[in-house]
């Protein structure tokens, strides 16, 4: 009998495209999103079962093979370096990670329009990603002391904890509410498909199913 196969999907405002993909892959999942307080659903037909998590922890949940694969944001995936497969970009939940600093403290722009970051050097930041901006501020050959906070990070510079800040924005109305302004883009982050990397080498054909029918609803490319 053909084994189940258990994805992990987020909860919150990114569950609902989550399950319209997976009702594209032939899932009928249309009412998970009204069962509020249930956590597993089985589909035997389809031999599927959905969990639904806090997304920061369906990485974990897939590297130790709780979940066979699981939609989880870029920004999580680069935050945890944890060992999964990453196998598509499902191009929803778009948002960017980008560092600020109160607009006293900007640098001029260039000719080009972009900041020099390198008044910053040795300088502390704040941020719920410091993975992430340990990594960028490397790639720049600065070094900065980066501490980690769990929210309200726009405070931080407010109460002299650090002069910068890392943070995930959509639209930037928060910054500019709290007088920051953005001196460097970081990358974006959207969903993305990952998959434990047993399972992807264990149950291919199953993974690459759910791979190709993402691709073709996501892109509109035809696979096959």
């Amino acid at each position: 009998m053909k084994e189940i196969m258990t994805i992990a999907l987020p909860k919150g405002k990114l569950l609902p495209r989550s399950l319209e993909l997976l009702q594209g892959f032939g899932v009928p999942c249309a009412d998970v999103a009204r069962e509020s307080r249930r956590l597993t659903f089985d589909f035997p037909a389809q031999r599927t079962r959905l969990i639904i998590c806090r997304p920061t922890d369906i990485p974990t949940y897939v590297e130790y093979g709780a979940a066979d694969a699981g939609f989880v944001g870029k920004d999580t995936i680069v935050e945890q370096n944890r060992d999964v497969a990453e196998l598509l970009d499902l191009k929803f939940g778009a948002c960017r990670f980008m560092v600020a600093v109160p607009e006293e403290s900007a640098p001029p722009r260039r000719a080009d329009g972009t900041y020099d970051l390198k008044g910053f050097n040795r300088m502390r930041v704040a941020t719920k990603f410091p993975r992430v901006a340990r990594l960028f501020f490397n790639e720049q050959g600065m070094q900065v002391t980066t501490i980690k906070l769990h929210g309200n990070i726009e405070l931080a510079p407010k109460v002299g904890l650090a002069e910068m800040i890392v943070d995930i924005v959509s639209s930037g109305a928060t910054l500019r509410e709290n007088k920051l302004v953005e001196i460097a883009p970081i990358f974006e982050a959207t969903t993305r498909l990952i998959a434990n990397r047993v399972t992807y080498r264990m149950r291919f054909d199953d993974i690459r199913r759910l791979t190709d029918s993402l691709r073709e609803q996501v892109n509109g490319e035809k696979v096959g």
